[in-house]
């Protein structure tokens, strides 16, 4: 579906479980009501009915069926949720759009392929994020908390993930989508959120580490 009156951004925001996206999205709200938007925060899986079914039957649900799910969600979400906030002029923040779709149902033995052409006809986004960190500090942050999903319960994961979302970024590179890289290791939420909202008027890959405040032998 097309929504030719769209004056609004739309930005989403992926990465590998326990890199801190909900955190960020939350800051990078907060940066960009400050700045001046209009903001409407969002997630996918939606809070709708196919998002809420995807949730509470992911653990056996796998595959190309729960890839069909989820495409099904987000054609929906475009439709009803996305789209129309778009056309109303605001900013809309996504936390997890087709980035995650590419790493995750890969990680469930999805072809590539087969989930680009699933998601042919979506809404690409005008800043696709993609926060990172290293395997090693994602797998203490998934331990600490405990286990969400079944994927949290395979020690090669982590590293898996940060891989396939680099290979990511350049594919929604070749797709002409604007990719910015951010790198949450050592910096605060806020540092994060002030980064994207920076990269958010400029339009190719660009690799954002925010850099933490000196410290007092920098000074």
């Amino acid at each position: 579906m097309t929504f030719t009156s769209k004056r609004g951004q739309f930005i989403t925001v992926d990465g590998p479980s326990g890199v801190g996206k909900t955190t960020a999205v939350q800051a990078l709200t907060g940066e960009l009501v400050r700045r001046g938007r209009a903001v409407h925060q969002t997630v996918e899986p939606t809070t709708g009915d196919i998002g809420v079914f995807i949730r509470e039957h992911f653990s056996h649900i796998r595959g190309r069926a729960l890839a069909c799910l989820v495409a099904a969600d987000r054609y929906e979400h475009i439709e009803h949720e996305i789209g129309p906030q778009l056309s109303a002029g605001d900013t809309v923040v996504c936390d997890r759009y087709l980035a995650s779709t590419l790493v995750m149902q890969q990680l469930d033995g999805v072809p590539v392929k087969f989930l680009l052409d699933l998601n042919a006809h979506i809404l690409m986004p005008n800043l696709a994020v993609i926060l990172t960190a290293s395997p090693d500090l994602i797998a203490e942050r998934i331990a600490a908390r405990g286990p969400r999903n079944r994927f949290h319960l395979d020690p090669t994961a982590p590293r898996r993930e940060v891989d396939l979302y680099e290979e990511t970024a350049q594919t929604l590179v070749t797709a002409n989508v604007n990719v910015l890289l951010v790198n949450t290791g050592n910096v605060t939420p806020t540092e994060v959120a002030s980064s994207i909202a920076d990269a958010i008027p400029l339009c190719s890959v660009t690799s954002a580490a925010p850099t933490p405040p000196p410290t007092p032998q920098e000074t």
